[in-house]
């Protein structure tokens, strides 16, 4: 039975580092630049939003730029990996239907791809922190438990929505509409001193809130998150998780009828 539950695991790692490997090709198939858009991209937004609130909108926030992109790429994490998640098992409909694998691999797959996106972003990131002369503090070794609760969090979303986009397609139009809003109901590109105490109380129901807080805590600000805080963000991530993964386990037996 242990040799037979190991031969499994190495199998499922197998195919789970193969269609890692296959999505990083495709990203940058006849790409000039290829792995190093995933720096650049970032860097230009960056750039473009902080001309943007800076000069037009005149966020009085310090090191602004900086403070741009630890939110967006963060942000960009959770909002990519749900969206590819989301789609990865109607996209892998053939593979589904000719051989025997388990399908939670395939959205599990798509979130973790992103985080090597994610984590290859990080060097824009360190070259802003350079350039702004803000060097990182020992609360910066909080960064990989940040990005459990993130991986967690969106591993859960990408589930529920993977499994449900299978029975309504129009989930999948329907969430980049929900990704935009909460795009700009997330303090990315604006201090939350701006906001009036209603919205600021509805803030605190925002896990994304809480994960782009707990970065710029942790990366800009130089402060050690709160054990409140951690506890925060470690419970809206199981909750996602658990949702996520008691649908899929419902609903998986009939996606071999619908995909």
């Amino acid at each position: 039975m242990s040799t037979f539950a190991n031969w499994d695991i190495k199998r499922n790692w197998f195919i789970l580092s193969s269609l890692i490997s296959r999505d990083f090709k495709l990203k940058y198939r006849r790409s000039v630049l290829g792995v190093l858009w995933s720096v650049l991209n970032p860097l230009l937004m960056m750039c473009v939003l902080s001309a943007v609130f800076s000069f037009m909108f005149r966020f009085d926030i310090e090191n602004f730029p900086l403070y741009l992109i630890l939110g967006n790429t963060l942000f960009a994490l959770m909002a990519d990996s749900t969206t590819t998640a989301m789609n990865s098992i109607v996209e892998a409909s053939s593979l589904i239907k000719k051989i025997k694998i388990k399908k939670i691999i395939f959205p599990c797959e798509k979130v973790l791809f992103q985080l090597v996106n994610y984590c290859l972003s990080l060097i824009a990131v360190a070259a802003v922190m350079l350039y702004f002369n803000v060097f990182p503090t020992v609360n910066i070794l909080f960064l990989p438990l940040l990005l459990l609760y993130v991986l967690l969090f969106s591993t859960g979303v990408g589930l529920l929505l993977s499994a449900l986009v299978v029975f309504f397609r129009d989930i999948g139009h329907l969430w980049g509409v929900v990704i935009t809003a909460w795009t700009y109901a997330t303090p990315l590109f604006y201090p939350v001193s701006i906001l009036p105490d209603w919205m600021m109380s509805a803030m605190n129901f925002n896990p994304m809130y809480h994960y782009v807080t707990y970065m710029r805590e942790i990366a800009l600000w130089g402060q050690t998150p709160s054990l409140q805080e951690n506890f925060i963000c470690l419970a809206m991530a199981f909750v996602a998780l658990a949702l996520g993964l008691v649908v899929f386990r419902k609903l998986e037996k009939k996606f071999i009828l619908y995909v």
